[in-house]
């Protein structure tokens, strides 16, 4: 395969760089690649500030997780600053067990308008941010076999054709609004955001979540304090070592019951090649 291999991926809580990365893995295993050329984890807010730019000799493999459905709001500016420039890219989103309704083909258009022309994509299951039982220790062994098959399937299109066009996605246009949980009542949560998470006695003041938040919220200097908005990622809830943070929010905990209920059933990844 006569193409650099890069990945670039947003895991908050490493569900979606575990898919990249062994994609990628597989890719340059199977495929004779020697290294990967840029490995870019823009969890980080600071990471985003820098633009980054690709070239035809190029292979992309970037994954984002899903978040009401769509493509994070909090990474369309940032995603809209890759320059492909003639690039090949695999497009992948990371789902919950619920949909991954419009994610998949926002983050293709948006690849494609950027320069990318994208040969493959992929919408795979992870645990979901808010739960440890809905789709939990996803992505597992059976995700990753399906990673085995997508590999080689990109590796054949790309040694087999001389030119690419864009892959066609399931998904709307224009795209659905974002998925609104509801109350008990069945009343709309607008303002889901709002809703932080706490921090119980139980802290040790370790900074670890500060660390992990991916839009920098949560106070260094006071880590019981919120300086910026919550996306929900629950990272700060999942590597807490003392399990510290937590909602208490009743239309926050009714969604997350509703969710682990209504789509506890398996849901299986989508390959699109």
């Amino acid at each position: 395969m006569d193409f650099n291999l890069n990945t670039m991926y947003f895991s908050p809580t490493g569900t979606t760089r575990k898919i990249v990365t062994g994609l990628a893995e597989k890719i340059a295993g199977d495929g004779g690649v020697t290294s990967l050329v840029k490995k870019i984890d823009f969890t980080a807010a600071g990471i985003r500030r820098e633009p980054v730019s690709f070239s035809k000799e190029d292979l992309l493999i970037i994954g984002v997780p899903v978040y009401a459905g769509r493509v994070p709001n909090v990474l369309l500016k940032y995603l809209q600053t890759i320059k492909g420039n003639g690039a090949l890219a695999v497009a992948v989103t990371l789902y919950g067990n619920r949909n991954y309704d419009d994610a998949l083909i926002e983050l293709t258009d948006i690849l494609a308008a950027n320069g990318f022309t994208v040969i493959a994509a992929a919408a795979f299951v992870g645990e979901h941010s808010f739960s440890d039982t809905l789709a939990a220790g996803r992505p597992d062994e059976k995700d990753m076999k399906i990673i085995e098959l997508f590999a080689r399937q990109i590796i054949d299109k790309i040694n087999q054709q001389e030119s690419f066009e864009n892959i066609e996605v399931k998904g709307n246009q224009p795209y659905r609004s974002y998925y609104v949980p509801k109350r008990a009542n069945g009343e709309a949560v607008y303002d889901f955001r709002k809703i932080t998470p706490k921090t119980s006695e139980d802290c040790i003041d370790c900074k670890t979540c500060a660390e992990v938040c991916p839009v920098a919220s949560i106070d260094f200097d006071d880590v019981k304090k919120m300086k910026g908005i919550c996306i929900k990622c629950c990272a700060c809830i999942k590597v807490c070592p003392v399990g510290a943070k937590y909602f208490d929010d009743p239309d926050y905990l009714h969604h997350k019951e509703e969710l682990e209920i209504k789509y506890a059933d398996r849901r299986e990844p989508e390959l699109f090649i």
